[in-house]
């Protein structure tokens, strides 16, 4: 059966973020990738190179320096370059063994070729890796093979700040420049269609026939059309119970001076969730730091974090009886670490109180810092997630401040820590279904166990329209396409939220550890 190519073109990413999500997708699945990507300026050391060849001091022309696991000595990378990562398995040869130059020359013989649709001749050097114009690399190479499966790959440079390359020695090599596309085409071509001619060329070295594309937009996208004027369908109709058990967690909540994701978010559960005394808390007020284009919550300037809110939290635990317990907050980017402490004195506060009761946390990404996700992790909720909430293409204009490959390499991050990991998406803000099934697919190679796929509601005029409603059949093959990629389980639904059957949730992947 000929193999798929999932290639993804992810954008601006941090180096430490790429490399926790190409190690994710290389050790959970066998599907061929290639992910495609621009760095923030960025010096890595390959396993043979030299320190000296590193000529300042990076931070001082505004660069990282990172030692890396590739082969290869010291490289630039920054914007303006397309930087590729293959990760495909390698085949065996008659020896029973892995062609890792055969795979460099593959990689050579793509490049080669995308090129060639801009009117440049690359070329392969004998004793060289890389592709070369003339005397100078436009293309550099590095590898590493694992398990027979590939990491790492290329750097094409497209339109990047060629003088950055004088602060180090490229690739250890003396004798030779260093080019661009835009410097030999004296204008700089669009980095879309390089990525489109890259990828085309990849798959056509590599015989991929089928190619599953996904893009995160460069430029927030336009907003989708909204649904005709009229009711919702009946699917989505909710019916109000007020009865006693919903009264009294109203009271406590607001007793105890608490947040809940349910109330400030609208959720349609409420209903459902408040009568079986479940609720999702909020903590860190009721302020958001961030204008996602989805989300009811305030955002104006937030008040300052709470020191006693967790005991707080953990008495409400306490007082409902609670067997699972659910937390969230707003995003407090005004805060150095993100809020990572007090999410964690949450955690632990609750533990404290309630040494049955299960944690399942809904985090923000705290800007990518792998030391306050530490924190969080250090923890050790129950149950970590983090929702990626749509598809690449439409992150911009539902999430701005966010990102697709920094939340999978968030969730990465989680479940490397031994963590049950947990995402969701919400549908109809202009999604197509095969971008959805995509994102599952990613979502999945970053680990992720848990997952909930529901209905878009657009929360005021001021958010981003419904662009249709999905219907419930539509939902049923979304969740069975997502239970065969082997998740523990699964939600899926018109009305489902992240908390909706948490705890069922939680208990299907924590089952087995405690068999």
């Amino acid at each position: 059966m000929t193999r798929s190519l999932q290639a993804r073109w992810l954008g601006r990413v941090s180096y430490a973020e790429a490399l926790v999500l190409q190690r994710a997708i290389h050790a959970r699945t066998d599907d061929d990738y290639l992910l495609l990507l621009e760095h923030p300026h960025t010096y890595t050391l390959g396993k043979r190179a030299d320190p000296a060849h590193v000529l300042v001091a990076p931070e001082s022309v505004g660069a990282d320096l990172i030692t890396t696991d590739r082969g290869g000595d010291v490289t630039y990378h920054g914007p303006g370059q397309l930087v590729g990562y293959p990760i495909v398995e390698l085949a065996v040869s008659a020896a029973g063994m892995r062609d890792v130059v055969a795979h460099v020359r593959r990689i050579e013989e793509a490049l080669i070729g995308a090129l060639a649709e801009f009117g440049l001749a690359g070329a392969q050097v004998g004793g060289r890796s890389g592709v070369w114009i003339g005397n100078a690399k436009i293309a550099a190479i590095g590898v590493r093979v694992a398990r027979g499966r590939t990491m790492h790959g290329f750097a094409l440079n497209v339109d990047c700040d060629l003088s950055m390359f004088e602060h180090i020695v490229p690739c250890g090599i003396t004798d030779a420049g260093v080019t661009s596309m835009a410097a030999e085409l004296g204008a700089a071509p669009d980095m879309a269609t390089v990525v489109e001619a890259v990828t085309r060329s990849w798959a056509r070295v590599t015989r991929r026939l089928t190619v599953e594309w996904a893009a995160v937009a460069n430029s927030r996208v336009a907003e989708p059309e909204s649904v005709p004027s009229g009711r919702r369908p009946g699917w989505m109709k909710v019916k109000a119970d007020l009865g006693p058990e919903y009264r009294e967690l109203k009271r406590l909540v607001h007793e105890q001076s608490l947040h809940t994701v349910c109330e400030e978010a609208g959720c349609p559960n409420i209903y459902e969730c408040w009568a079986q005394g479940t609720a999702t808390f909020m903590i860190f007020g009721d302020r958001c730091t961030r204008a996602c284009g989805f989300c009811l919550v305030d955002t104006r300037k937030p008040f300052p974090i709470d020191p006693d809110e967790p005991r707080r939290v953990a008495d409400a635990v306490a007082t409902l009886g609670l067997r699972h317990a659910v937390i969230t907050s707003v995003a407090r980017d005004d805060v150095p670490d993100g809020g990572a402490a007090a999410f964690a004195a949450t955690i632990t506060a609750v533990r404290d109180r309630n040494p049955g009761t299960t944690i399942e946390v809904l985090i923000p990404d705290c800007k990518g810092d792998s030391a306050a996700l530490d924190v969080i992790f250090a923890a050790r909720p129950d149950v970590l997630n983090h929702n990626l909430e749509t598809v690449a293409r439409l992150q911009r204009l539902a999430r701005p401040s966010a990102g697709y490959a920094r939340s999978l390499a968030l969730l990465a991050r989680s479940k490397d820590a031994g963590l049950v990991t947990k995402s969701g998406i919400i549908l109809g803000m202009g999604e197509e279904t095969v971008e959805v099934r995509t994102a599952i697919r990613d979502l999945r190679c970053a680990g992720v166990d848990l997952l909930t796929l529901g209905q878009y509601l657009r929360p005021s005029p001021n958010h981003l329209p419904v662009a249709r409603w999905v219907t419930p059949a539509e939902f049923d093959e979304l969740g069975e396409f997502a239970r065969s990629l082997g998740f523990a389980h699964v939600e899926s639904g018109p009305l489902v939220r992240s908390s909706y059957h948490a705890r069922a949730g939680a208990d299907a992947a924590l089952a087995p550890a405690v068999s």
